[in-house]
């Protein structure tokens, strides 16, 4: 019998309140996954050490930015690094981040002037994750990451 993959995912798409705003984004998708993943949650920004709720910051190149202009970098990276080490104490090879998020975004994030638009970029975890090898999905990936779950365990 296979092991089970192991799945890094977003706390907040678990529906943990760690979101900026003290939200979770409850991704009930996530239960058909239970059974043929193990799925650790994390929130990189709380685990940076930022507090919830906290101003909400965007990616600015390599920096991210508050909205009131604090810089941020050095506790998105600490969340980065922790998350990264979850991941190999786990075994992890997949993980399914917050689309967009300055930490946790995979293939856009928002563009670093607080107004909603969006720009080809990862959150400083999501870069981190494909750096160290992992396939990173985001919400928005979600039938890609079914299907391929799907193919390799026949959920």
């Amino acid at each position: 019998m296979r092991d089970k993959p192991v799945l890094l995912a977003s706390a907040c798409l678990l529906g943990v309140r760690c979101r900026y705003d003290g939200g979770g984004t409850r991704l009930d998708a996530l239960a058909r996954l239970m059974p043929v993943c193990h799925i650790v949650p994390v929130c990189p920004e709380q685990l940076g050490g930022l507090p919830t709720p906290r101003t909400p910051s965007e990616r600015v190149g390599a920096r991210v930015l508050s909205k009131n202009g604090a810089d941020v970098t050095d506790a998105f990276h600490r969340g980065a690094d922790a998350a990264c080490h979850l991941a190999r104490l786990y075994g992890a090879r997949l993980a399914l981040m917050k689309a967009r998020s300055p930490s946790c975004g995979a293939g856009t994030i928002y563009d670093g002037s607080f107004s909603g638009r969006v720009a080809p970029g990862d959150g400083v975890t999501g870069e981190a994750l494909k750096a160290m090898g992992l396939d990173v999905y985001t919400e928005d990936d979600l039938d890609a990451l079914l299907a391929r779950l799907s193919k390799e365990n026949e959920i």
